[in-house]
């Protein structure tokens, strides 16, 4: 061509699909932002759930420190089995590190040995928040060392915290290690005097604990706990099922794996109770259903154990109905704290 200006005019045309294609190349499709929008909510989330968590931790101090010494004690546990090798640092020697509350009555005589409870919060993904206040207060009462381990899974600290959750598994040795720490930690503490006490999740940990554990506590209190997780997968939602199957949890369905459930769930290992134990459940309970907690109360009558139960027939409240402030719950929680003076004082 004699003419440049047509010439680099012809280059230019040619280049432009060229250009075109690399554009759309380049340009994120619609499932990539969503994707990406996605992990940006859910770090969101994760953030917002460590505020709440420093503002229920300023709210224990409000609530119980007229009646309570309250610190809170971060110390290694079991390592995490799923966490990635760093540095030529494999999962079985980087122990997992956890937190715990640890309430010691206002006042009390440091230079005798005082009972201590394990108080294990409840829920998937949950912590031990002020929601147990006025039953933390009724333990200082009655003279109780109390250490609430916020065990693996528990929220409020982060993706990596969150995401080594293991139901009915390695949080078990979570909670004994919380058991281990205030024994060897705390000098007012009598190691023979140790129970353990829980709801819901955490009625499954204390059930679980002594099971595995029984030279370690001297009594256990199971209030309507989760006990048999093959059962539960069977009549909650697919979204419920779903937070177990998870890759970074369990992996696998109930249906895929019958064998795992069976081992995390209280109702299949209660032939290892040893330790004394009270249960108490309720029959409009819309979480844990009764069929679980009375397949648990069969096997241990089938397995011969001496163990004390109480189902409550539609007491108001429902799951939570000894955890309020109501007669019925006052009521409840009297049984067991009567449970506990047997085998504690």
């Amino acid at each position: 061509m004699k003419n440049p200006f047509i010439l680099v005019l012809a280059l230019v045309l040619c280049a432009l699909p060229l250009a075109a294609q690399e554009s759309t190349e380049a340009e994120p499709s619609t499932e990539q932002r969503l994707e990406g929008l996605e992990e940006q909510l859910e770090g969101l989330s994760f953030a917002v759930d460590r505020l709440t968590k420093k503002v229920d931790d300023l709210l224990w101090f409000e609530r119980v420190g007229d009646v309570a010494d309250l610190d809170k004690v971060y110390f290694p546990t079991v390592p995490n089995p799923k966490e990635e090798e760093t540095y030529g640092i494999v999962a079985e020697r980087h122990p997992f590190r956890m937190y715990a509350y640890v309430f010691v009555p206002k006042g009390l005589d440091r230079s005798g040995h005082h009972p201590l409870l394990v108080f294990p919060h409840g829920g998937v993904h949950g912590d031990f928040n002020t929601y147990y206040t006025h039953i933390v207060r009724e333990l200082m009462d009655q003279g109780y060392v109390v250490i609430a381990p916020e065990y693996r899974g528990s929220t409020g600290y982060g993706r990596g915290y969150y995401e080594a959750i293991d139901y009915g598994g390695i949080e078990i040795e979570d909670v004994v290690a919380a058991r281990d720490w205030a024994v060897e930690g705390l000098d007012f503490v009598d190691e023979r005097r140790v129970g353990i006490i829980g709801w819901s999740h955490g009625g499954l940990i204390a059930l679980m604990s002594v099971f595995d554990h029984p030279e370690k506590f001297q009594v256990a209190y199971a209030g309507v706990p989760v006990s048999d997780l093959v059962a539960r997968m069977g009549y909650q939602t697919q979204d419920y099922r779903d937070l177990y199957s998870v890759e970074y949890h369990i992996g696998e369905t109930a249906f895929e794996n019958t064998d795992e459930y069976k081992r995390r769930s209280p109702a299949w290992n209660a032939h290892k109770l040893e330790t004394p134990l009270l249960i108490h459940t309720n029959t409009n309970d819309r979480d844990v259903n009764v069929l679980e907690v009375e397949h648990l109360i069969k096997s241990l009558q089938a397995a011969d154990k001496n163990f004390e139960y109480k189902i409550y027939d539609d007491a108001p409240g429902g799951h939570s109905f000894n955890r309020l402030d109501s007669p019925v719950a006052h009521e409840s929680r009297q049984e067991i704290y009567d449970f506990l003076r047997r085998y504690l004082e």
